[in-house]
């Protein structure tokens, strides 16, 4: 009787075995989806007062690099991408609040609509501003989620506005501004077709 051959066991198994301690992106994105869907609607059904508070300062607390690892990579019509959103135009008005002043003023007269509905005190200094983002992200846990979806956009359509007047403003930085005013915007819309506002 003669023996068959062995064919060499194929490494597959031994691959797959070694990368087993890499991340998944998909369970990645699951995780981060839902723990903004779980922030978000924890924070709106939430009795508790410090909630709006904790929101607010989210990415003072945890660090925006920590939010971005989590959020960044989402979709931008997701909870996750909209608070990934949310929390990054926080962080850019709070590092440099009196350039962020100087672009609301510029766009004002510009997108005279939109800045009515982000609704930033008049006249619009560092210390307005920084207000009206906070107020923006404690409307997380006290209001509608479109309507804070709504304000953000229209504050980043105002500062796009207010960029493409400038001078010194590079267009793709115009452009970036407008292009999350748009993503924040389109995300209230279909926040508000969900049904869940």
């Amino acid at each position: 009787m003669s023996e068959r051959p062995h064919k060499p066991v194929p490494r597959e198994a031994a691959f797959f075995d070694e990368q087993q301690d890499g991340v998944d992106p998909a369970l990645v994105t699951e995780a981060a989806e839902r723990a903004a869907v779980l922030l978000v609607r924890g924070a709106h059904d939430s009795a508790d007062a410090g909630v709006a508070e904790r929101l607010v300062h989210l990415a003072d607390t945890e660090g925006i690099e920590a939010i971005a690892q989590v959020w960044s990579h989402a979709a931008a019509d997701s909870l996750a991408g909209c608070l990934w959103r949310l929390y990054l135009l926080r962080s850019w008005v709070y590092a440099d609040p009196a350039g962020v002043a100087r672009q609301f003023e510029a766009g004002r007269s510009r997108a005279e609509f939109a800045r009515v509905v982000a609704g930033v005190a008049d006249p619009p200094g560092p210390d307005e501003l920084r207000q009206m983002i906070d107020e923006v992200l404690r409307g997380i846990a006290s209001g509608e989620f479109a309507d804070v979806l709504f304000r953000a956009a229209a504050f980043a359509r105002v500062v796009a506005a207010g960029r493409a007047g400038l001078p010194e403003v590079p267009d793709a930085d115009v452009r970036r501004m407008l292009a999350l005013a748009e993503q924040l915007e389109a995300a209230g819309h279909l926040e508000l077709s969900r049904g869940l506002g």
